[in-house]
């Protein structure tokens, strides 16, 4: 919204926003410095630091985007075997052991760290007793139509882009237990940071803007119409514009998104 409202134009930046396939591919762009920031996962910033999420490297969180806004959604088939919260899902585990498949997306990120956490919670090690693979948000209805997968954890719209007529899913909104959790944040190098301090300080000043306008009510069909468009989350308009008790920032950061400076 800073880019599309022209709040980058009144502290001298060009934004560029940048749409990535997956998580993935927006940690090795700004690693590799073809992105100077990203709306990011919160957790995937840290694993590059710490070298456990990809290439080591010295990395900054220059704001934190959003809260909350996370979802664990169960398939249809868990539900008939009586699977209604964490508990009842934790009694079947250890009823009927198998291997249970659960998708997050991205390994050291803010959905897989609320998936362990949740499963965790209720008595399932997310180590030993299910299967975690990653998944690119967009993709995670389509794999649990195809019953690749007994239940997932994403940032909204995506736990909401479930189709109801075929499936019934259960869903724990922020994760579970977790209430206020971090979402997505603005990353960069800390190359970029230290080269570039005042483009740093600019871009925080532009987000700062443009969260202060999504936040305000009477802008949020506007924000969702314009995030709801292909070239950014490429979803329904109807699922990003429904009624939350957050504000409409939180929807704003469910896209794998990216920004660009000139």
């Amino acid at each position: 919204m800073a880019s599309v409202k022209g709040f980058d134009k009144k502290y001298g930046l060009t934004i560029t926003p940048s749409k990535e396939a997956s998580w993935a591919a927006v940690r090795d762009k700004l690693v590799n410095g073809e992105l100077d920031a990203a709306h990011v996962l919160y957790g995937l910033i840290y694993g590059v630091q710490m070298g456990i999420g990809g290439p080591k490297k010295d990395m900054a969180v220059l704001a934190n985007l959003n809260h909350n806004g996370q979802a664990i959604t169960l398939s249809k088939q868990l539900y008939a075997k009586g699977v209604t919260d964490g508990a009842s899902l934790a009694k079947l585990v250890k009823a009927e052991p198998k291997e249970y498949t659960f998708a997050q997306t991205f390994p050291t990120g803010t959905h897989a760290m609320w998936l362990y956490y949740w499963l965790a919670t209720y008595g399932v090690n997310p180590f030993t007793q299910a299967k975690v693979i990653t998944v690119p948000p967009p993709q995670m209805v389509a794999n649990m139509r195809v019953d690749n997968m007994d239940g997932f954890c994403v940032g909204e719209p995506w736990g909401a882009a479930r189709d109801p007529r075929q499936h019934r899913f259960h869903r724990s909104d922020h994760a579970g237990n977790l209430e206020g959790p971090p979402g997505k944040s603005a990353g960069h190098t800390a190359d970029f940071v230290a080269q570039y301090p005042n483009t740093a300080r600019a871009m925080v000043a532009a987000i700062l803007d443009a969260s202060k306008y999504i936040d305000t009510m009477s802008n949020r069909s506007e924000v969702a119409k314009v995030i709801s468009a292909k070239s950014y989350v490429n979803t329904d308009f109807g699922l990003d514009r429904r009624p939350h008790a957050r504000p409409v920032r939180q929807r704003h950061r469910q896209r794998s998104g990216a920004i660009q400076t000139t």
